[in-house]
């Protein structure tokens, strides 16, 4: 019978439909368990997997060889030592699976292919005033043809399937995108995973949270790898987050957890008042959205040009200086509940911005009333735009392959 690993004192849980310790579900999850290791430290060799799993050299060797051989790891070249034989790393093979990612946004949308080492392999994009159903899903049909023309026919098969990353009630934020009375009122009733399976059937479709997904993605597959703890907050049209415990994502009771954009913040106006209100209705893009087009600039130029925000000037100083001091607050009372150890920000915008962004938000922090409280570091996320998006397309991926199988979702 083969071992079962043990990690840090873990108990060992077998994902799907493998319960007890028969000899599938130790096999399973012992692969998964080794597929995680491998993507969290990027490469091993076999006598680094045995130490981390606690299995046997000769149990590591034949599940490694088992994986090669399923196309899922590729070998690296030897590394010499100054004994013994060389030690050969592993790592994922890109070409071992893939992920298909609906990303719904406020104002756009995401179809990507995602490979098993979180590359983006194709990518469509549509562009809106506000979300419709039909159109979402239309624009979906309508380009995944050619989305799955750019991977080889022959690796069709080692699709996983597809996961989408949305916000969640999105007919309640009709007032803030300034959209037509009811034009969000379809998604109350709309069954987006199932309307995604009729048209794509077999793959199995999977949804989460799109701030969850993007905080997902940074644990699994950015920076985050690198805290035990901390809390994410992604700011794209409107703000969201999530929390990362003992290594974990955590959903919370209601699998709410996170909601950051909901955090009470004092914003000051610019008549000089003052009032308590959401940190949402400050750090959130639209609020950038609305500068530009008060300064007589189209409000779809941020959409249009995700990647370069040259031009918006004033308008953009200004933005960034709201949404930093808004950040301070909130962070500042996140850490007076749980002492994390990092706080990371992310979201849709230009590399320079989030810099900007963030170290104008240390700046206000640094000022601010830290007493009694543990200090924790303030830092960029390292996947961008592209984090909800790659926290979709992982879905499918994580639910066949990973040994946190609820790490986005719950079956």
């Amino acid at each position: 019978m083969e071992e079962t690993a043990a990690v840090a004192g873990t108990t060992v849980a077998f994902p799907g439909d493998s319960r007890g310790t028969t000899q599938t579900g130790v096999r399973l999850y012992n692969e998964r368990l080794i597929l995680s290791l491998i993507r969290r430290h990027r490469s091993l060799a076999k006598v680094e997997i045995a130490r981390l799993t606690g299995l046997s050299t000769q149990t590591t060797t034949v599940i490694i060889n088992r994986l090669e051989a399923d196309g899922l790891l590729r070998a690296g070249e030897p590394q010499r030592g100054r004994i013994g034989q060389p030690s050969v790393p592993y790592s994922l093979n890109p070409d071992g699976a893939f992920g298909l990612g609906l990303m719904i946004g406020r104002r756009s949308s995401d179809l990507v292919m995602m490979d098993f080492a979180a590359g983006i392999r194709a990518r469509r994009r549509v562009i809106y005033s506000f979300p419709a159903p039909e159109e979402i899903m239309t624009f979906a049909e309508r380009e995944m043809p050619g989305l799955l023309a750019e991977l080889p026919e022959a690796q069709h098969d080692r699709i996983s399937g597809i996961g989408v990353a949305m916000p969640f009630e999105l007919w309640n934020w009709e007032a803030d995108l300034q959209t037509p009375p009811g034009a969000l009122g379809k998604w109350r009733d709309f069954n987006v995973a199932a309307e995604l399976s009729r048209r794509f059937a077999p793959w199995p479709v999977r949804v989460s949270n799109d701030a969850t997904s993007a905080c997902a993605a940074e644990l699994t597959f950015g920076a985050g790898a690198a805290y035990r703890d901390f809390a994410y907050f992604y700011i794209g049209a409107f703000i969201g987050g999530g929390i990362v415990l003992n290594g974990s994502l955590f959903p919370g009771r209601s699998s709410n957890a996170g909601a950051l954009g909901s955090m009470p913040i004092m914003r000051r106006e610019e008549n000089g008042e003052a009032s308590l209100q959401q940190l949402i209705r400050t750090a959130s893009i639209y609020q950038l959205e609305r500068r530009l087009i008060a300064a007589g600039r189209p409000g779809t130029d941020i959409w249009l040009s995700p990647d370069d925000w040259s031009s918006f000037e004033e308008p953009l100083e200004a933005w960034v200086s709201e949404a930093a001091a808004a950040l301070a607050q909130a962070i500042t009372a996140l850490l007076a509940v749980i002492d994390f150890e990092a706080v990371i920000i992310d979201g849709a915008f230009p590399v320079d911005v989030r810099h900007r962004l963030v170290e104008r938000t240390k700046e206000h922090w640094a000022g601010m009333d830290r007493q009694g409280l543990t200090d924790a570091v303030v830092v960029e996320g390292s996947i961008g735009r592209d984090a909800r998006a790659i926290g979709g397309a992982a879905l499918p991926l994580l639910a066949a392959f990973a040994r946190d199988h609820d790490v986005l979702f719950k079956d």
